[in-house]
């Protein structure tokens, strides 16, 4: 068994996986058909019966706060990851990457996100909490190795950052890139 995370219960090893398992259901059939999908069709991808997800899950809410929270604490550890592998600015580069695909998903849900309901009360928070100092983290690693301009507020930056990334996949990856490309530089 190990522990969960709401209040220090424990899960069975099976039931984790579950977990794990509906939760990428969840955010796949999210992506293909939005968060008003047929909770069936998350079960159903997940190979589990309704009532697991249900026992689980007991709103459509819970359940696109935890896809939101699982994606908001994989990228947040994916900071630490690349930056053992790779040298600041490129790691920097390569966790913005990742910072756009979450903003992505985010945008799937930004709907159901802002309704009000109280299961996403916390998810603000947790942005502060998990990936703002994530964030500013490589952002330091980056200037104090002289790859990237020091002048720039790094909240700021993945704010406007996260403003970008309204706009198309694409669009915002092209865009964030030439953003981050223009750290570099420093200012004329």
């Amino acid at each position: 068994m190990s522990e969960s995370a709401e209040g220090g219960r424990r899960k069975r090893a099976d039931a984790q996986r579950n977990l794990g398992t509906l939760l990428q259901a969840a955010k796949t059939v999210f992506a293909i058909s939005g968060v008003d999908a047929p909770v069936r069709e998350i079960a159903d991808r997940a190979g589990v019966g309704i009532g697991t997800l249900y026992r689980h899950f007991p709103t459509r809410a819970d359940l696109i706060a935890a896809v939101f929270r699982q994606e908001m604490d994989s990228c947040a550890e994916a900071a630490e990851t690349l930056a053992a592998a790779h040298p600041p600015f490129e790691t920097l580069s390569l966790w913005m990457d990742r910072f756009v695909e979450l903003a992505a998903t985010k945008r799937g849900l930004a709907a159901a996100l802002h309704s009000g309901d109280p299961a996403f009360e916390a998810l603000p928070a947790r942005r502060e909490q998990r990936l703002v100092p994530a964030f500013q983290a490589l952002f330091a690693a980056a200037v104090a190795a002289g790859e990237i301009r020091g002048d720039v507020d790094a909240a700021g930056f993945l704010n406007a950052v996260a403003r970008l990334c309204m706009s198309s996949d694409d669009q915002a990856r092209r865009m964030v890139g030439v953003l981050v490309d223009g750290l570099r530089y420093g200012p004329r």
